[in-house]
């Protein structure tokens, strides 16, 4: 690993402004500017702050970033954070977003550890994952959190209800309802953000209180309540998400301020409520 290496593409392109991004911009600016200057300084701030935190993946082990070099021959990558705590980690938006949600959401991200971990000690591993791991993956790399006071936006958004949720009920976002973002593959792709652009909401009932909380606190209750789900809903499947395509949330971008926004059928389909 060079000092000074070419940096790759992209990394420049991280704009903490958008709205789907600025939650994560306090942290993710310094490593921005580290991942800048060379893949050696970006693991360095990593696990600078790993180190600091005294955060733990999915079997206690002390998180740290490693070189993707540094991921032995034949080892699983799940297996060998979980058996060592050691993230491998390239030097590309895809890790670097990865690496910044055990920061945002570390019991999330420790949960999903320790199940992926689960499922590789019953499978093994192979070529195909299916069931369970595939759901845990689909979360991980695609993952939107949909916190909910309001079980009639919870239904309106299960049930590809656009105009409810999205139009009529525009003045409720913020008050009864919101979004994170927690997909590092989603997050890579908003970098050059798209209409189509779809994510997998996990829906969270929350209290009404939480809209009165700092946003620190709100996402130490979602990453708590969503941890705990994780490890204790046995029958994970992508049934359990709900597509959402993330330019049409409220706020999040100018064109969705008119109503014709939604009216693109090509990316706010009926959906299940079809069949």
């Amino acid at each position: 690993m060079q000092a000074h290496e070419a940096q790759p593409p992209g990394f420049a392109a991280i704009d903490w402004t958008k709205p789907w991004l600025a939650p994560f911009a306090e942290r993710g600016k310094r490593w921005q500017q580290a991942a800048l200057t060379s893949y050696a300084a970006l693991l360095a701030e990593m696990n600078a702050d790993a180190g600091d935190m005294r955060q733990s993946t999915g079997r206690g082990q002390r998180l740290a970033f490693i070189a993707q070099d540094d991921l032995p021959p034949g080892a699983a990558y799940e297996a060998h954070i979980a058996s060592t705590g050691c993230v491998p980690t390239r030097h590309n938006l895809h890790d670097f977003f990865n690496a910044s949600m055990w920061f945002a959401f570390p019991r999330i991200k420790a949960a999903l550890n320790a199940r992926q971990w689960a499922a590789i000690e019953v499978l093994g591993v192979g070529p195909t994952r299916g069931g369970v791991p595939d759901t845990l993956t689909l979360f991980d790399e695609n993952a939107l959190l949909f916190a909910c006071a309001d079980p009639a936006l919870s239904a309106a958004l299960r049930g590809f209800d656009w105009h409810t949720l999205l139009v009529a009920r525009r003045d409720a976002w913020g008050s009864r309802c919101e979004v994170r973002c927690f997909g590092h593959a989603l997050m890579e792709k908003l970098i050059a953000p798209f209409k189509a652009c779809t994510g997998h909401a996990w829906i969270v009932e929350v209290p009404p209180v939480y809209f009165e909380w700092d946003a620190a606190k709100r996402d130490a209750w979602l990453d708590e309540a969503v941890a705990a789900a994780l490890l204790t809903t046995d029958a994970l499947t992508s049934r359990m998400f709900a597509p959402l395509p993330v330019l049409g949330v409220p706020g999040w971008w100018p064109e969705n301020d008119s109503p014709a926004f939604y009216d693109d059928t090509s990316v706010f389909r009926s959906g299940r409520r079809a069949r």
